[in-house]
């Protein structure tokens, strides 16, 4: 057996659905989005991008060493579709990768497992990377032969569709570049047709500014007002384009303990979140990604979600956060009773 295939092997029996390799460079194409995006403002509050673009738009940048870039994946496969839960206003909308562990500290301990055994069989020097240094993972996945950028600018796969965790192991050893999959998107627009803020100017392209993933977890300031209706009542994140993917349909539900839903968090009710203090919102989430987020940033996007709720009887418990300390929360309190009573607050 080849040294790729073994390391296939072992990557499958450490977990990980797929495997492939890239050459340790970026398309042009990727190079110029990321400029772009920069350029126009449209990372928001992701101030780390642009800090980082050299090394972000040039693998050999952030480690001159490398020759080989083993891209890797995690299927995440809901079993239920994620869009029910927005028809059920009294309900918080999770997105389907945060209602369980981290999943940045199942996968690198696993990728580390992968690089240790690589190391111990062939030598050569290792770096591994998921999601929290400057790398492109979605072009250096397709480059990888993992699948395709579709419509949506995730990746999509013919076998596991796009849910899916990308990880990386930069590596000193020279390995075979697999062969880049072709774009299978066709005419279909479904997830620029259903995206809640019309985030995507055009296919392929994504503005995170008006994206409700970038607004409910990246940013920090009020929501702006144009974007708290289509909110409904997602608290964390937004699925929708992901959701409706044609693709999906060949996707196997995810079976790792890891990544399926708490029951805490299938079905929250959005009134229980509002019994919590900073200390308790900890402990709740305690190894979840949705704790970065913070205690204020989180009670924002609850209190705007029940402004979308329709249900009268919360104003009262809404009219408590009116004189929060924190102006952000402030905000969304006087809007969210705003929304229940039509008072002009």
């Amino acid at each position: 057996m080849d040294m790729l295939a073994e390391i296939t092997e072992r990557a499958r029996e450490l977990g990980f659905t797929s495997l492939g390799v890239s050459a340790p460079e970026l398309a042009l194409r990727s190079r110029q989005r990321l400029a772009e995006l920069i350029s126009l403002g449209q990372h928001g509050e992701m101030g780390w991008m642009a800090k980082n673009q050299d090394r972000r738009s040039d693998p050999k940048v952030l480690w001159p060493e490398v020759k080989s870039v083993l891209v890797l994946a995690v299927s995440y496969a809901p079993a239920v579709d994620p869009l029910d839960i927005l028809q059920h206003r009294d309900r918080a909308a999770i997105s389907v990768y945060a209602r369980n562990k981290d999943y940045h500290d199942v996968i690198k301990k696993r990728l580390k497992q992968l690089a240790r055994w690589m190391r111990t069989r062939w030598g050569g020097e290792v770096k591994v990377f998921v999601d929290t240094a400057p790398v492109m993972e979605k072009p250096l996945a397709v480059a990888a032969g993992l699948g395709w950028q579709g419509k949506h600018t995730n990746l999509l796969n013919r076998e596991h569709g796009n849910w899916l965790f990308l990880s990386e192991i930069f590596t000193t050893l020279e390995l075979p570049v697999s062969t880049p999959e072709r774009d299978h998107c066709g005419s279909c627009q479904a997830c620029q047709d259903i995206c809640p803020t019309r985030a995507f100017p055009k296919p392929y392209t994504l503005d995170p500014s008006r994206c409700l993933s970038y607004l409910t977890i990246e940013h920090k300031g009020p929501i702006p007002e144009e974007f708290r209706k289509p909110m409904g009542n997602r608290i964390y994140g937004c699925d929708d384009c992901l959701a409706v993917c044609p693709w999906n349909k060949f996707a196997q539900s995810a079976k790792e303990a890891a990544f399926l839903p708490r029951i805490e968090l299938t079905a929250p009710r959005l009134a229980d979140f509002l019994d919590l203090d900073d200390e308790s919102f900890r402990q709740l989430f305690s190894g979840s990604p949705i704790r970065r987020l913070k205690w204020p940033g989180f009670l924002r996007n609850v209190l705007i979600a029940l402004g979308n709720s329709k249900d009268r009887a919360m104003v009262g418990k809404l009219r408590l956060f009116l004189g929060h300390t924190n102006p952000v929360v402030q905000d969304a309190a006087h809007w969210a009773v705003a929304q229940l009573t039509q008072d002009t607050l």
